[in-house]
């Protein structure tokens, strides 16, 4: 029996997964967990959830003992905004936290662990147009520090203790439940808001900005995808590509304008222009559909549509 632990289930993606993961496996076999933040009512009530610091090495090897834990999906970051704010702190909680993981799941011989990378792990020399599975990773934030040596560490535990390590590059992921923390593409999710309660938006990077991004529901299919795949069908490990659209900031502000005509944009760019301009506008993703089936679902304007209804009802009951 899969017994799961969600380190960082308070955030954008494990708010959302918990409660995916546990319609399949189970209230009780998925456990969430966070520092300090509390979790949406839903996650509370519906399953176990545990507060430590993945940072505290034993306070994570406690939780995995408690609940007999197999697999451990870890998605506490601090990401590439934030981490230019504070790179020690990027580096003590995306690296210490970690080892940490990787370290208990080996010493308790787990089953699997997923630990996510970014588009973040890419920067100058990476061809911009599609950038490929296999690639020169040169990020210039913190936080795609930690993701290049997180991708690095992962196969390096698939090749020298066994574990089975696995991982997907995310793209600037959209969501209408959780707000994002913190991170670069968060301009993707903040338009939608602005477009409904205020029917403008200031954008913090450039029209041309075109960047590659997924809607919730396809990044959540594709982490469970990828945590079912097949081991020995894997052929990479900690560093697959996920593709579903990319789209320039002017086009996502069209594709909103055919549900509010009289939106207006803004753009005003700060220091978060530069990292967008050291990441590519799409992704390469053979490996990804080859090796484990990833097809996603959602295109922009099929995006735009889900986002601006569900945001409409949260603003009509006065919740936004």
């Amino acid at each position: 029996m899969d017994k799961i632990l969600v380190v960082g289930a308070t955030g954008q993606i494990g708010s959302e997964l918990v409660l995916e993961l546990r319609k399949i496996y189970g209230n009780e076999n998925v456990i969430g967990s966070g520092r300090k933040t509390a979790p949406s009512k839903e996650v509370m009530e519906s399953g176990p959830f545990e507060f430590f610091d993945a940072v505290n090495r034993q306070d994570l090897e406690e939780v995995c003992k408690k609940y007999e834990i197999n697999t451990i999906i870890n998605l506490a970051a601090i990401l590439s905004a934030n981490g230019e704010k504070n790179p020690m702190l990027a580096w003590d909680v995306n690296m210490n936290g970690l080892i940490n993981v990787l370290e208990v799941a080996r010493e308790m011989e787990m089953k699997r662990v997923l630990i996510p990378s970014s588009i973040a792990a890419f920067g100058p020399g990476t061809p911009l147009d599609c950038a490929p599975q296999e690639t020169v990773l040169r990020p210039t934030t913190m936080y795609g520090v930690t993701k290049v040596a997180g991708e690095l560490l992962g196969d390096y535990y698939v090749r020298k203790y066994g574990l089975d390590v696995r991982g997907l590059r995310y793209p600037g992921i959209i969501s209408h439940e959780t707000l994002p923390g913190g991170g670069t593409t968060d301009y993707a999710v903040a338009i939608y808001y602005e477009a409904i309660k205020n029917k403008k938006y200031n954008c913090f990077v450039r029209e041309d900005t075109r960047l590659p991004m997924m809607y919730m529901p396809d990044c959540i299919k594709a982490t469970i995808d990828l945590l079912q795949a097949d081991f020995d069908k894997l052929k990479h490990h900690s560093d697959f590509n996920v593709g579903s659209m990319s789209f320039s900031v002017a086009e996502l502000a069209e594709s909103i304008k055919k549900h509010i005509p009289e939106f207006e944009i803004t753009y005003e760019p700060d220091y978060r222009q530069e990292i967008a301009d050291s990441w590519p506008n799409d992704v390469d993703d053979t490996a990804a559909r080859e090796e484990w089936g990833w097809e996603p679902s959602y295109d922009l304007d099929a995006m735009t549509a889900d986002m601006l209804k569900h945001i409409g009802i949260k603003h009509e009951k006065g919740l936004i």
